[in-house]
């Protein structure tokens, strides 16, 4: 163990010394008047410090030598000892965004649907109505993991039904890895999750992400009921493409499980009664959707804007007033991510220091300049597979984000369109990890039950994305007709 520890540290030595050293030298290089001026776009003496942080960062993400959220903090203190900004503005960027509250409320809501039990007893519910039919259950799975990772993290949902699914496998007497069931069901869990993810603001860490980008970089106001009109029914057509690919890579091997229909339903029958801490999260959560779905009606009815975080800040410090409180805060306060939100605020201040400093503009001009010229599909679908296959080499949806985001809405700009155009369909693809394993936590959880390689999950993935890319592209840009989008 302690061999296999130094090896590993000094993995970790080497690619943090690369990073230092690439970064180094790329905001020391002279480039030619050529390369720093193309169509407009200038990489500017700071835009090219900020390139050089950001390749920084890049390595030690791809690579994992540092916490995430570790190279984030790195990531900002160095923006201002190297002069890009004042550390004050850019801790501003970032601590300073409404979307930090976001995140907060969100993750306490995500915490007490699954200390609660109010999680588990929805997912039983669903697969109560699936029948012992192998491949309605696996669409089960799925469909259940895309409903409940429209309001909470992707991650708590893998981590509430990988148990479900193992308990199923383990009764069927199933072989891990090489039972075609096995890997269908559990893969379903990623996908289910992902899928779901992308329908609301609140589904995955990239969605806040751009539209707090989209308002500080932009001035483009997207409400929760303008990110569903995408999202929604991008997410809803999704589900049964994705379960067909599943059926056809990897159609079980039983048609039927042992147990009968009505034993499934004495499953659901069994759970014990509500208790008192799921009807308080339920009708906590409950009206947190209806204040997310109403705010234009309170914006009019208050005279004052009313952002995606509020509704949220309120309902969260509901669940600690006298008299509802029923789980205390510092069990809810283990199950917070706290690295995951200083890595979407740290994010943030490095994604707007691209952005202020013109590296975003350049990049965007550089990589992708050239679909300017092409059907407004054709750049929707462009954009979703080119950002597909990018979340190969990103281990975390907030760093893709982080990314990518900043440089589509450049890219908008230059393009002399709005830029929700070519964000929207970016920030939708920014949590869709179905090739690797690795591309997501969300997929890791199921994995590690071993009942599918990262082979499996792969040679389906890849399909599953191309089929995706096509799905979303089409959507948005229906949609986006509709509404006057495109």
């Amino acid at each position: 163990m302690k061999e296999l520890k130094k090896g590993s540290t000094s993995k970790s030595l080497i690619y943090f010394g690369v990073a230092v050293v690439l970064s180094s030298v790329f905001m020391i290089l002279n480039l030619p008047e050529s390369v720093t001026h193309v169509n407009g776009a200038e990489l500017t003496g700071d835009a090219q410090i900020a390139m050089g942080v950001l390749i920084f960062a890049l390595i030690l993400w791809m690579t994992e030598a540092v916490p995430f959220h570790i190279t984030g903090m790195l990531g900002v203190f160095l923006l201002a000892v190297l002069g890009v900004d004042t550390f004050k503005e850019i801790v501003k960027a970032g601590f300073g965004n409404h979307i930090f509250v976001f995140f907060i409320g969100v993750l306490i809501l995500s915490a007490f649907i699954t200390h609660s039990g109010l999680g588990k007893r929805i997912s039983v519910f669903l697969l109560s109505k699936t029948g012992n039919s192998t491949a309605m259950i696996v669409f089960g799975f799925m469909l259940a993991g895309a409903l409940l990772s429209m309001w909470i993290t992707n991650m708590a949902v893998a981590a509430m039904l990988m148990p479900l699914g193992t308990a199923i496998l383990k009764e069927e007497g199933v072989i891990p890895l090489k039972s075609k069931f096995g890997k269908a069901l559990m893969i379903a869990i990623c996908w289910g999750a992902t899928i779901g993810g992308i329908a609301t603001p609140s589904g995955a860490g990239p969605n806040p992400l751009a539209i707090g980008f989209l308002k500080d970089m932009a001035g483009v106001d997207v409400s929760f009921i303008g990110w569903m009109t995408y999202g929604l029914p991008a997410s809803l057509l999704l589900l049964v493409p994705g379960w067909a690919i599943l059926m056809i890579f990897y159609k079980p091997e039983m048609k039927y499980l042992k147990k009968t229909k009505e034993e499934l339903k004495d499953d659901y029958r069994n759970l014990p009664i509500f208790s008192r801490d799921e009807k308080v999260t339920l009708i906590i959560f409950l009206l947190t959707v209806v204040l997310w779905l109403t705010t234009p009606v309170f914006e009019s009815l208050l005279g004052i804007s009313i952002p995606i975080s509020m509704p949220v800040l309120l309902t969260s410090c509901l669940f600690f007033m006298p008299g509802i409180k029923t789980i205390p805060w510092k069990t809810i306060e283990k199950e917070v991510s706290w690295s995951g939100i200083l890595l979407v605020v740290t994010g943030i201040s490095i994604g707007m220091m691209l952005y202020k400093t013109g590296a975003a503009n350049w990049l965007s001009v550089v990589f992708l300049g050239g679909i300017g010229g092409i059907h407004p599909l054709m750049q929707v679908f462009l954009v979703i597979l080119i950002v597909s296959f990018l979340k190969i080499a990103f281990s975390s949806n907030s760093v893709t984000a982080t990314i990518i985001i900043p440089i589509m809405i450049a890219l908008g700009v230059n393009l002399g369109v709005d830029p929700l155009t070519i964000t929207i369909p970016a920030a939708l693809t920014a949590s869709m990890a179905f090739i690797l394993v690795t591309s997501s936590p969300t997929n890791v959880i199921p994995y590690s039950a071993g009942y599918f390689s990262i082979k499996d999950m792969a040679v389906a993935g890849v399909v599953m994305t191309f089929v995706a890319s096509a799905i979303v592209a089409g959507t948005v840009f229906v949609v986006g007709q509709f509404t006057g989008l495109y």
